[in-house]
């Protein structure tokens, strides 16, 4: 009863792969990039919360005076004009892909402590432990889920010529890969921790049932 399964540390080295995807995609700008062997090309990247341009035209400037170059938060208060094309920026498919990869990024971030307290202090024979694993794996389960509404949204609604210019020259960028890895890693640890619940509460169940048989014995016995 002492020691966790293998699916429970096989779900420990998996989660930590998952944490660092789900990290790594929703703090990075690469989900769409242009290609860069194209000189004219106005989009440079972009993530959920940053967009790098080369050269992007104001949409709401008719003659064409403005332009945007460089790397920027999509909540930056200091540049002219910027707070007046979120709504261009940020449609309503990107605020959906937001949503749900936030909650599978908070999801994550939440599991990441339950999984410290797996690893560092809660054994198999303490009281806590299936329930302990129960939620690890049904919140790491949620976030897969919701990684996964993210990312399905993106690859629909991401590269459609009504949004960014170029889209013949944008495909999805590295971080996009990783959050396509990050849904598998998420779903693969939590299987493997509701696995470990399983295994665990079977271990109780039996030895809860030896100890009866034994004690049965010694009162026939007696």
């Amino acid at each position: 009863m002492k020691s966790r399964s293998l699916a429970g540390n096989v779900a420990v080295g998996i989660f930590v792969l998952a944490f660092v995807f789900v990290v790594l995609a929703f703090f990075s700008a690469s989900w769409l990039v242009s290609d860069y062997r194209i000189l004219g090309a106005k989009v440079d990247r972009l993530g959920l919360w940053t967009h790098c341009f080369r050269s992007l035209p104001d949409p709401r400037d008719e003659y064409k005076r403005r332009f945007y170059v460089g790397c920027r938060w999509i909540f930056d208060p200091f540049t002219t004009g910027y707070d007046r094309i979120r709504g261009y920026l940020v449609p309503a498919f990107m605020v959906v892909v937001q949503f749900f990869y936030t909650l599978a990024f908070l999801g994550t971030l939440g599991c990441g402590v339950l999984v410290l307290m797996f690893v560092l202090c809660c054994s198999p024979d303490q009281k806590r432990f299936t329930q302990l694993t129960l939620v690890v794996g049904a919140v790491t389960t949620g976030a897969g889920v919701c990684a996964a509404i993210a990312v399905i949204t993106f690859a629909l609604f991401g590269n459609q010529d009504n949004w960014m210019p170029g889209h013949e020259n944008n495909f999805f960028g590295w971080s996009f890969g990783v959050a396509i890895a990050s849904i598998f890693a998420l779903l693969g640890a939590g299987a493997l921790f509701l696995v470990e619940t399983n295994i665990q509460m079977k271990k109780r169940k039996y030895m809860k049932e030896s100890q009866t048989h034994f004690e049965m014995n010694v009162e026939t016995k007696a």
